[in-house]
């Protein structure tokens, strides 16, 4: 095991044990995220990816959708240690950067606080564009950080939704100042306070980006 992959098991086996060893109790949390911040509306039989999942059911929400897949290099781990094998959604070991769904597969691919713990940027996108049928959505919550660390090695700029402009039509982004309690808290009123971006404070510091995107 890579001390990358060594740390982000770190942090799940710690958050579960915070949780009395129930990662679930999150589930309000992330259906709000999938559903009502990107007026997404039904999932009835569609096909949904969550990229870099972890093990805390993020899609277990989602009784509607054909297929619920959640992709992480470290899926073998989390049904080892950490009892996602009763989750009701399927864990895939794997990397974004080589997803193992043929072209078009997927109606919704989601990455949630994700993309800057990939290693390859550019083979991700790839993927990404590769993955999501015609019509179907992108959606993408980031942290956008200038100190690269062992788990969030990628120093993303706010421009990287251009970098999904060919095959995708961008519907809407927003950029946010970090809650210190952490991404969601940053987007959600309910649980923290929610400002925009200033880019006209030139102090270094974390700011969460925001993406909805249809494929063309």
């Amino acid at each position: 095991m890579t001390p990358k992959h060594a740390s982000e098991l770190a942090f799940w086996t710690q958050l579960s044990a915070d949780h009395g060893g129930d990662l679930r109790k999150t589930h309000g949390l992330y259906e709000h995220f999938y559903t009502e911040f990107f007026e997404m509306g039904s999932y009835e039989g569609k096909k949904v990816l969550d990229i870099g999942c972890g093990p805390a059911g993020t899609l277990e929400w989602a009784d509607e959708a054909a297929e619920r897949v959640g992709l992480d290099p470290l899926a073998d781990e989390y049904r080892a240690h950490l009892n996602v094998s009763a989750h009701k959604m399927q864990y895939m070991a794997g990397y974004s950067e080589a997803i193992p769904y043929p072209a078009g597969y997927f109606d919704v691919v989601c990455s949630f606080n994700s993309l800057d713990h990939v290693d390859y940027l550019d083979a991700t996108v790839a993927e990404i564009k590769r993955v999501t049928a015609p019509g179907g959505f992108f959606l993408l919550l980031t942290e956008i950080h200038p100190w690269p660390t062992l788990n969030e090695p990628l120093v993303l700029p706010w421009e990287v939704v251009d970098q999904f402009a060919q095959e995708f039509r961008l519907l809407g982004s927003g950029h946010f100042e970090k809650h210190p309690m952490g991404l969601y808290q940053s987007l959600w009123s309910d649980i923290g306070s929610v400002t925009p971006f200033d880019h006209a404070d030139p102090r270094p510091r974390y700011g969460v980006l925001t993406a909805k995107f249809v494929r063309v």
